[in-house]
C-alpha cells in the first residue's frame, strides 16, 4: 500500500511540504511540526473515530469518572475522551532505522536518509506524547545502537541524538536487526521498520515470522526516492555504488525498461511477503509530507485493532 495525498482526513489540513520541512536543523522540532500540523488537520476534519481507537481511548460519556478524562486530547481536539485501562501497559514500539549508504541518495534536496531519520523522530514523538513507550535500534550492515523502550524524561531526547549522529556504515544487512530486537523483546508490542529495502530480502520472511510468532505487531516503512520510481536520469553516465564503491556505467534509454521491470518486482516481492504474515506495509516517496505517513501508519494500526477486537470478542479461535 502507497500512501495518498488524498486521505479525507487531511485534505482541509495545509500539509508541511517535505523540502521546506527538512530545512529545520533541529530533528526534534521537525518532528513537533509534523506531529502538531498532524493534529491541526485532524482538528479540522469531520473524519473521526481513527486516532480515538489508536491510543485506547473512548468518547466520554455522562456517568464516567472525571478524572481520567485526557486534558491534551481534549486541547487538540474539543472532544471529552477518557483513557482505557487494561491490563496490559501502554504499547511498547521499537523504531528499528536503516543507517546504511543507499539511504544517502537524493534527488530532490534531502537524501532518503534524512526522510527516514524524520520519519522515526515523528513517530518517537508523537508515541511519547502519548504515554507510550518507544525505543530505538540503528543499523547498517550491523547493529550500531540501541535504545530499549521507555517513556521517562530524557529519553526522547536520547533518541533524537542517536538519530541525528552521522551515518558510518556501508551496506545494508535486514536480518542483523530484526534477529537482535527478536532476542532483545519479550514482552508483547510493536516494531517498525524503517529501511530502502535495497538490500536481498530472500531471508526477511523467516525473520518477521519469528518477529510475528513472538506476538510483535510488525510495520514496514520501505522508503524511496522520487527518482527510484523511474530511473530519473537523463543522460549517459558513470555512477558509484555507495555500498560496494563499485563503478557502473548507465545509458538510461538502454537501461530504464529493464531496471523499472526488477524495481517493481523486488518492491511486489516485498509486499507479498507482508500480506503473507499480516505485516503493514508502507511505501513512501520522499516527496511526500509526513503527516501523511503518520496517518495511514495509525489507520493501519486501527484497521488491524479492530480486526484483533472482533476476533477476541468472538470467541478469539480461527
Amino acid at each position: 500500500m502507497s500512501a495518498s495525498t488524498s486521505t479525507p482526513a487531511l485534505a482541509s489540513a495545509k500539509l508541511i511540504d517535505p523540502q521546506a520541512l527538512m530545512t529545520i536543523r533541529s530533528l526534534e522540532l521537525r518532528a513537533r511540526a509534523v506531529v502538531e500540523g498532524f493534529w491541526s488537520g485532524m482538528h479540522r476534519s469531520p473524519y473521526h473515530g481513527f486516532s480515538v481507537e489508536f491510543t485506547e481511548y473512548r468518547q466520554y460519556t455522562p456517568g464516567d469518572d472525571p478524572r481520567y478524562l485526557d486534558w491534551r486530547v481534549f486541547a487538540r481536539s474539543d472532544r471529552y475522551f477518557i483513557k482505557k485501562y487494561e491490563d496490559e501497559t501502554n504499547l511498547r514500539v521499537h523504531l528499528l532505522a536503516d543507517r546504511s549508504r543507499s539511504m544517502d541518495y537524493g534527488s530532490i534536496g534531502f537524501t532518503k536518509g534524512t526522510y527516514a531519520g524524520t520519519l522515526a523522530a515523528t513517530l518517537a514523538y508523537f508515541l511519547h506524547l502519548q504515554g507510550d513507550a518507544v525505543g530505538l535500534l540503528t543499523f547498517d550492515e550491523e547493529v550500531r545502537e540501541f535504545l530499549p523502550a521507555r517513556h521517562r524524561v530524557g529519553h526522547l531526547r536520547q533518541i533524537m541524538h542517536a538519530l541525528e549522529r552521522p551515518a558510518t556504515g556501508q551496506a545494508t544487512n535486514l536480518e542483523a536487526p530484526l534477529e537482535r530486537i527478536n532476542s532483545l523483546i519479550r514482552k508483547r508490542g510493536l516494531v517498525a521498520l524503517i529501511s530502502d529495502f535495497l538490500a536481498p530480502i530472500d531471508r526477511l520472511e523467516r525473520n518477521l515470522i519469528a518477529l510475528t510468532a513472538g506476538g510483535q505487531e510488525v510495520t514496514v516503512f520501505h522508503i524511496v526516492d522520487p527518482a527510484e520510481l523511474n530511473l530519473g536520469i537523463e543522460a549517459p553516465a558513470l555512477f558509484e555504488d555507495v555500498e560496494s564503491s563499485r563503478s557502473i556505467y548507465i545509458d538510461p534509454v538502454l537501461a530504464r525498461a529493464d531496471y523499472m521491470k526488477r524495481f517493481a518486482a523486488h518492491g511486489e516481492a516485498l509486499r507479498a511477503i507482508c500480506r503473507k504474515l499480516g505485516v503493514s506495509y508502507l511505501q513512501l516517496s520522499t516527496a511526500q509530507p509526513l503527516e501523511i505517513a503518520l496517518f495511514e501508519f495509525l489507520q493501519q494500526r486501527m484497521r488491524r485493532g479492530r480486526l484483533f477486537r472482533r476476533a477476541r470478542s468472538s470467541g478469539g479461535s480461527s
